[in-house]
């Protein structure tokens, strides 16, 4: 008998308090239309998982541990899905939930509760693989203060839904501001080449095709212990400068073939019309290089993403492709002394100096 009476004793130390219910985002109509974009997936990738809301309940008890009622990432889902509007023929958007906590601290009747929110939105996309892709717009940070009464929740779920609308208006903005402008946003690719021809009286000759070499050019010294007559510098360039406009990336190249004055040189008993011609063919050479160069760099075999790693790749491979055309040019003319086939040589570089449109 004394056993039971014990047990009743020590119930009537302990009051319990019930459960609170999970958190229930309200269904809220958006004030505005997505023009840009529609929210095609939420996940949820805070570093600290689990129930966002460690909330007073009732007085003299601790905090309990609330989620949203489907979880952060199904619930943000379910409310953009009923209160915005979303075309899924436009820019799919990811929404990463980096932070959504709410910590409260009782005292007395009142309840203080405090509010941070943090989120990043992402265009998603494919690469030629086929394989998704990523690539990261803009973050939104949100935070916030309020009181309560104990018992009086209500203002919990209009904080935590008023910062998911300022996000989503926030995205909203940021697309509507940036998709003329931003290359991350981009929907087409256009590539504008120049050559740059100038004649100019420094170091540097530009191809010009109105403009061949002489021997005035090449101003270095003969290199000690060459048997060669000659030799010409030659090389290419280019230069890369992009702008947006209405959402089409403008990329200008600027391609250079040029010949370097100081680094040139002829031996002064080898300074004829046939040597020259010799060097002046090494010179065509690399512009023959230059419009293979210019079309590989076309707008289809581009991608948005990744079009300057493109250009740059190509740009090496052509490198190497025109000094294998200039290692092969001399290795069968054997550096002119051959003319049966520097005579081939010749037709053979300007007839594709002609295919391109550089000489009629």
């Amino acid at each position: 008998m004394n056993k039971v009476i014990f047990s009743l004793f020590l119930f009537g130390l302990f009051s319990f308090a019930p459960p609170a219910a999970p958190i229930l985002l309200r269904t809220e109509r958006l004030a505005f239309t997505p023009k840009e974009f529609y929210i095609a997936t939420v996940t949820d990738q805070r570093s600290e998982k689990g129930p966002i809301a460690r909330l007073a309940v009732t007085l003299n008890q601790p905090t309990q541990m609330v989620d949203l009622e489907k979880g952060v990432a199904a619930s943000f889902q379910e409310f953009i899905n009923q209160g915005l509007k979303q075309n899924k023929g436009l820019r799919p958007i990811a929404m990463r939930i980096r932070q959504c906590r709410v910590n409260e601290t009782a005292a007395g009747n009142r309840v203080s509760g405090q509010f941070a929110f943090a989120v990043t939105f992402e265009l998603l996309g494919k690469d030629d693989s086929g394989d998704e892709t990523s690539t990261r717009l803009t973050d939104y940070r949100g935070s916030a203060n309020y009181t309560r009464a104990l018992g009086q929740t209500a203002v919990i779920e209009q904080t935590i839904r008023q910062a998911l609308v300022a996000s989503l208006r926030s995205l909203n903005e940021y697309m509507n501001r940036e998709s003329g402008q931003n290359e991350k946003l981009a929907k087409a690719l256009r590539v504008n080449f120049i050559d740059d021809t100038r004649i100019t009286n420094d170091d540097t000759v530009h191809y010009n095709p109105d403009r061949k070499l002489t021997w005035s050019d090449f101003r270095a010294e003969p290199r000690k212990g060459s048997h060669y007559a000659a030799e010409v510098f030659t090389s290419f360039a280019y230069e890369g400068k992009s702008t947006v406009k209405d959402g089409v990336i403008n990329l200008n190249l600027t391609a250079k073939a040029y010949m370097l004055k100081n680094s040139s040189w002829g031996r002064a008993d080898a300074r004829n019309a046939y040597a020259l011609n010799h060097e002046q063919r090494h010179f065509d050479i690399v512009k023959i290089i230059i419009e293979r160069f210019k079309r590989k760099i076309q707008a289809d075999s581009l991608t948005l993403e990744d079009y300057n790693s493109i250009v740059q790749y190509q740009f090496i491979e052509t490198y190497r492709e025109m000094n294998r055309m200039q290692n092969q040019y001399d290795d069968e003319t054997n550096h002119s002394l051959n003319q049966a086939v520097q005579e081939r040589w010749n037709q053979k570089i300007d007839a594709e100096l002609r295919g391109f449109g550089v000489i009629k």
